[in-house]
């Protein structure tokens, strides 16, 4: 059977505060930032679901049915539109505590839940945050990128290139050393948009800086 034309590009997008684009005062994010620069044939829109200070526990139990009222038949869209998800991951798994293990297994299930659905998943990983987090989300962002690499599964690294970087630092010092502000979203922004978000979406791939 002869696969439609790609009609429309619909993108959801689960995560916390970080994937709403809290703190940042062009209220744009890095969400706002990556589709604004997606130049395509046919139209983006992306939804963002966010709750914030979310653990992949709360985030593995309501992503489905919110997810599914965006990209499920009930959308009342037509066969061409492609429908994707962005699984945003925080830094919240860290302060409540949860085992690497309890991680690793709820995003692993997110991941087979939305194979079993045919859902294309582009996974982004946990920011540096506080200094006081900085080893366990070493630690946790190097896990998600093997659960996503068992998978086959895009993922996204922001922790090894903003751990020491200092646009990053400084802005995260500015708003107590949790939030991003204006330049950390950009930061992000760059960062998925030049680690194959272009070849996730079957777009040319990423031009260079």
């Amino acid at each position: 059977m002869t696969e439609p034309e790609t009609t429309a590009l619909r993108i959801c997008v689960v995560g916390d505060e970080l994937a709403a684009g809290a703190g940042d005062p062009k209220a744009l994010g890095w969400v706002g930032r990556v589709v604004a620069r997606t130049e395509s044939a046919v139209p983006v829109s992306a939804y963002t679901l966010a709750v914030p200070g979310e653990t992949t526990t709360s985030l593995g139990a309501r992503w489905e049915a919110e997810a599914q009222r965006r990209l499920g038949p009930e959308a009342g869209d037509g066969p061409g539109v492609d429908r994707r998800l962005v699984v945003a991951l925080g830094r919240a798994d860290v302060d409540a505590g949860l085992s690497l293990a309890r991680s690793r297994l709820n995003l692993a299930n997110v991941l087979d839940t939305a194979a079993e659905k045919k859902l294309s998943v582009l996974v982004v990983g946990p920011p540096p945050g506080a200094p006081v987090q900085r080893g366990r989300l070493a630690e946790l962002s190097a896990a998600y990128a093997d659960v996503a690499g068992r998978r086959r599964t895009p993922y996204v690294d922001l922790f090894t290139p903003l751990e020491h970087h200092e646009q990053w630092l400084s802005d995260l010092s500015a708003s107590g050393g949790t939030l991003p502000g204006q330049a950390g979203y950009g930061l992000i922004a760059w960062l998925v948009l030049h680690t194959g978000w272009r070849r996730w979406l079957g777009l040319p791939e990423d031009s260079p800086a």
